[in-house]
Formats: structure tokens, sequence, C-alpha cells
């Protein structure tokens, strides 16, 4: 038995030695970007000589998961193995802006010497002037014309040299400023770290020289994607307009150039193992299991450990949805939580990722350097694997004319992620830049109505109700509220809901004006046998300064009696319905154009009159 392992190691060996090695170069040409990650499809035509061959593909990405690499070739051609290795010996050109910059820099450093020659040269200037204002003087004497004529030269030249000084110390500051943020640009665009390059070592074995397509194509990270959206309505009269978007950004240190892009919703990062539910045991002295229920507006920075400087385009999301947004220039962010979500992650190039609880409305990250992960070479043989033709849905979208025209997009549902393939080539350098792409623009039918609680807020609260909404397959994400072609704030998008109408709150309209005034004439107190009587009234006024109709749903309250001696007697609701065990009023009002409304609010409360009670 050794002795046959011993043959088939030395005859590797032997076959090995024989190989040709071939260094291919080739270029991206398909890429689909999941929430975190992207998968990259390489092709290219390469002549296999007879025999046994080592196809080398170089100059790759150093972020490349070996265990998703796979290379596909024809039936002809034996795939003996797939190798993952780095190169330390030949790493990643720059792109050609961090290029650019570079000469940019050192040219902006030799004018910040040559200034710094100038101002030398004034200040020895002034000098020679100061030590020698009194030649001519010390020997002989000075006429009251020739002192003048001095003075008149060292003023004039003094003067002179002080301006030029003012004047090369004001440039030098600009160019200072210049290259400063020339730096900050270039560290933005590109680590200083020196990172290996990747690459792909593919056997195989033909029986007659041949050309044929081979496809590399594997699963990197440094890139990803997250949804936002723009909301507009012009008129209530109008359907909601929905402009889908895409925020797109890599920095897997390749060039993705003139390719075919595709956003998929999916995450190939997430556990795919479904939870199980443990057994609850209840018993004296065990807890319950608790769960986080923080959602609202978060905000935050994103530093870095070691420096505490911020990360600039850093990404933060809620981690296991779609939701995230990306750090600014000072390396903050701001992101609006749904509701039950426990954890937020960032993450940034050349850092390790960072989760932490969402318990709390300001959260900082620190983010680790983290040390290029050098895996082991992974043998990984692949057969040719058939992808099943995914179903094209046709979705109702209206027909609109945006700002700018939406990308030529067909969108494909699978049963477990849905994919946007943008049609037209696109390109997106490695510089870890957010990019905002619109994709889709749809026109929603929605029907519009108000709301006010008058006794907390006298604002009314425009909400859109948008029905069949699961057609568009929409992901959970922020939204940015227009209305009326004005900018009202920020709102989220929550897909996750089971109910069958979408509500958006579109911020507070002034033209809908509220009153809530409490009536003197019955605010009193009167004394009936063992019982004191105490009434209260309100005067509700609406008025729709619009030149549309409205329906607006107001609310209101009565107290609810939790004790048998309190009585509570609603005298006058103006048509409103109450919900006797909470106490809610609610009235459903249609106002026309410039209409006005007033309702009134009336109860009594009768309770012992030994006893004393706080009635609003």
């Amino acid at each position: 038995m050794r002795k046959l392992l011993l043959t088939l190691f030395i005859g590797e060996l032997w076959l090995s030695a024989q190989a040709n090695e071939m260094s291919i170069k080739t270029e991206v040409s398909n890429v689909t970007v999941f929430i975190n990650g992207a998968q990259v499809v390489r092709k290219t035509l390469v002549d296999i000589p007879k025999g046994t061959s080592v196809l080398k593909f170089t100059n790759l990405s150093p972020y490349i998961d070996a265990k998703s690499i796979q290379v596909k070739v024809t039936d002809a051609v034996m795939l003996l193995s797939v190798n993952h290795q780095f190169n330390y010996l030949d790493s990643l050109k720059r792109s050609q802006e961090v290029a650019a910059l570079n000469d940019q820099l050192k040219a902006v450093e030799k004018k910040i010497a040559l200034e710094n020659v100038n101002i030398d040269i004034v200040n020895e200037e002034l000098d020679f002037l100061k030590e020698n204002r009194s030649i001519g003087g010390k020997n002989q004497e000075l006429s009251l014309n020739n002192f003048k004529q001095t003075a008149d030269f060292y003023r004039d030249r003094i003067a002179a040299a002080k301006l030029k000084l003012v004047e090369l110390n004001a440039n030098l500051e600009k160019l200072l400023l210049e290259k400063e943020n020339i730096e900050k640009q270039i560290n933005q665009l590109a680590s200083n770290k020196p990172l290996p390059t990747s690459e792909v070592l593919a056997k195989v074995l033909t029986n007659e020289p041949m050309r044929v397509e081979v496809e590399l194509s594997y699963f990197v990270t440094n890139a990803g994607w997250f949804p936002s959206y723009d909301i507009r309505v012009k008129s209530i009269d109008e359907p909601v307009q929905l402009v889908y978007k895409a925020n797109v950004r890599q920095s897997t240190r390749e060039e993705w150039k003139n390719i075919r892009l595709k956003l998929s919703s999916a995450d190939p990062q997430l556990g795919n193992v479904a939870p199980i539910l443990k057994t609850y045991y209840l018993d004296y002295h065990l807890a319950p299991p608790r769960y986080s229920s923080f959602s609202g507006q978060v905000t935050g920075k994103v530093l870095a450990a070691d420096t505490h400087e911020p990360l600039v385009g850093a990404t933060v999301t809620v981690k296991g949805t779609t939701i995230g947004t990306i750090t600014d220039a000072n390396g903050n962010y701001s992101l609006t939580l749904p509701a039950n979500n426990a954890e937020l992650q960032a993450s940034y190039v050349g850092y390790q990722s960072q989760t932490l609880s969402a318990n709390q409305s300001t959260i900082n990250f620190y983010l680790q350097p983290s040390e290029t992960n050098l895996d082991e070479v992974v043998v990984i043989g692949y057969g040719n694997a058939r992808k099943a033709a995914a179903s094209v849905s046709k979705q109702n979208k209206g027909t609109l004319k945006a700002s700018s025209l939406p990308l030529p997009v067909v969108q494909t549902e699978n049963n477990t992620a849905v994919e946007f393939e943008i049609l037209t080539p696109y390109t997106l350098p490695s510089d870890n830049k957010n990019l905002s792409v619109d994709i889709e623009t749809y026109l929603m039918d929605a029907a519009y109505e108000y709301y006010a609680v008058p006794k907390i807020d006298r604002s009314a609260f425009l909400v859109a109700h948008i029905v069949d909404w699961e057609k568009y397959n929409l992901l959970a994400g922020e939204a940015n509220l227009f209305f009326e072609n004005t900018y009202v704030g920020k709102s989220i998008i929550d897909v996750r809901s089971l109910a069958d109408t979408l509500s958006l709150s579109l911020g507070i309209d002034r033209q809908v004006q509220i009153k809530r005034e409490k009536l003197k004439d019955f605010t009193k107190k009167r004394l009936l046998g063992s019982k004191k009587e105490e009434t209260r009234a309100w005067i509700i006024s609406v008025r729709n300064s619009k030149k549309q109709a409205i329906r607006l749903k107001l609310y209101d309250q009565v107290p609810v009696s939790t004790n048998s001696e309190i009585e509570v007697v609603v005298e006058e609701l103006s048509g409103g319905i109450l919900k006797t065990e909470t106490g809610e009023v609610m009235w459903d009002i249609q106002l026309e154009p410039l209409g006005k409304k007033e309702l009134q609010l009336r109860y009594t409360v009768k309770y012992p009159r030994n006893r004393n009670l706080i009635v609003e």
C-alpha cells in the first residue's frame, strides 16, 4: 500500500513538473453584487497545448473567498484541480485616479519647496537691509538731501520685501491646505497597507491542442449595496411616485469596467441554518428570555480603534436586513431602525467588522485594523453545473418622466431573492465610494388621509395608504420624503409587515389648521346630594385651506373609570365614535376645499363629595 501511495505521489510530481504553466490576464465581464459581497465572473479564450497545463489567472482581488472559486471549461478539457494562492511579489497596480493624485501631490510639494526658498530669500534681504542701514553715515557727514534719499530707499525696499513676504506666506498656506486635501483623498481611495494579489491555478489535461473559453468565477468581500427610496407626492390627487435606488460600493482592488451588473437582494454571508426553539422551562427563580425592542433613529460615528480617526465611507447596516447607510466626511452616520431589530454592523475595508446591540439612540463603532488572512491553499474540483432558469415577473409600472432617467433594468424574481439586471454596461471603480443608482420608478395608487391628535399636537399629518405593494418587490430601507416639491424628512419602508396596506407618513401639512379650546362655561363643579359633579368640554375647530377636498381622522379621548364609585357620562361627541374600553374618540371627517368644521367633546364625572379627584 505504501509503495502504491509513493508511486502516485511521484507520478503527481512528475505531472506537475511536466505541466506547461500559462499566465492569463482577464477582464471582469459579469458581476452580481449582493447585500454583502459580490460574485465576479471573468471569461477569456485560451490556447491550450496538448497534455497537462496550468492556467494561472493573475492580478485578482486579495479578498477572494477561496472556497467559492469555480473554473469552467468545455467537456473536451479535463479539469484536474483548482488552487488559490497569494502573490506578494506582483502587487496590485493603483488605480489611475490614485496615480494622478500622487503626481499632483509631488507637483504641490515642489511648489511648497520653491515658496520656502523664496521666503528665505526675502527674509535674508530684510536682514541685510537692517544690518546695513547706516552705510555712508558713519564715516562722512550726511547732507539732508542724501539722508532723505537714503530713507526713501530703505522704506521702499523694506515695504516691497514685507509685502512680498505676506504674498509668499499666503501662497504657502494655500499650497499646504491643497497638499493636506490631496493626502486625505489618497488615504480614502487606497489603503497604505501593501496587499498581495490573488492567483488561481487551474490544472487541465487535453488530448490535443485547442482554443477554448475558460470562465473563472468567485465570491469577493468588500463590496455590497443597500436600497433607499425617494417618495414624492405632488398633490393628494396624484399617485405616489416612488424612486427605487441602489447604493452600490466596492473596494475589492479590482476595476470593474463596462461590466454586466446585477444587484441581488440575497446575502451569502448570512447564516443559512433555520433557527430552532429551545424548551422554555418554567420554574421558581427562572427568568423568561428577554429581547431588545429598541427602535427609532440611531446616530453615531465609525472610528479607527488605533487612531480614533473617522472612517469615511464606512458601511453601517441593520444586521439581517437591507437597511443601511454610509458614513460622511466626519465618520458620522444616521440610520432609522425598524421595530424589533437588535443589532447594527459596521464594516470598512482593511478593518474588522463590528456588531453592536442597537439598544440606544447613540452608538459609536471602533473598528480594529485587520491583517489579510492568508488561507491555506484549497484544492477544489468542480463539475459543470447548470443553472435553473429564473422566471421573469412583469411589473405593473407607471410611466413617468423623472428628473433623471433610470437605467434600463430587468427584474428577476427567484425563490429566495430578487435580482435587478442593469442592461447598460456599467463601471464601478475600486474606491469605496457610494454610488446611488436609480433602478426603478413606480407610480403607485394611494389613498390619502390626514391624521391628527390635537390634544397632543395640533398638526395634521398626511398619510398615504398603498395597496398591492407586494408586487413591487421592495426591500426594507430608508426613504426621503418630498411633499409638494419640498423635502419634509425621512421615513422607513419596513416590508416585513404582513399587512395588505403599506402606510407611509408624509409629514405635516401646514394648510390644514386645527385648534382645541376648552369651553369655560362647562368647566364647573356641582354638589348633588352625596355626589360631586365636574363637567369638561372642548371645541375642536378644523380648517382646510387647500384647494382639494381632504379626509381627516381626528382623535381625542374621555377618561375611563376603574372605580365603581366614579362615573363618567359622555354628553356630546358631535358624531364621533367612542371606544368604551379605552375612552378613545375618533371622527372621520370629509372637508371640502376651504371648508371648516367644529366638533364638541363634553363629559361629566360623578364621584363621592368627600373624595378629591383630578379631572382634566
